[in-house]
């Protein structure tokens, strides 16, 4: 497998003022996901990859963060956190068969993604 980059997600303080300004700026088709209320998916328009649109929790901070398709979400947080990462998010289903993700902050403290089918 190559690891791909599949997904991107921005994580913001106002998702619908997010929303209307990328939508706006990049001419992107930007709609609700009615599985998981608040997030927003967005469609670039058939070149490069889509990406999502949220408000997290408060207690997280605004950031920008890339999906990295792997075979084993476990064994790629396991791994990152022997490389010095911090697991932040463990493995966790995604509404219906879409697929698992989860999340770590790197050396640098930078969110990271993982997905897997």
């Amino acid at each position: 497998m190559s690891n791909p980059i599949t997904w991107w997600e921005i994580g913001v303080k106002d998702a619908g003022k997010a929303k209307e300004f990328y939508g706006k700026l990049f001419d992107w088709k930007i709609e609700e996901m009615g599985a998981m209320k608040g997030y927003h998916t967005v469609d670039t328009g058939g070149e490069g990859i889509n990406g999502g649109i949220f408000q997290p929790p408060e207690n997280i901070p605004n950031y920008v963060a890339i999906y990295v398709e792997v075979d084993n979400l476990q064994t790629y947080l396991d791994k990152a956190q022997s490389l010095g990462a911090k697991p932040i998010v463990p493995p966790t289903k995604l509404p219906g068969d879409s697929g698992s993700f989860a999340m770590f902050l790197d050396p640098d403290n930078n969110a990271i993604g993982l997905f897997s089918k």
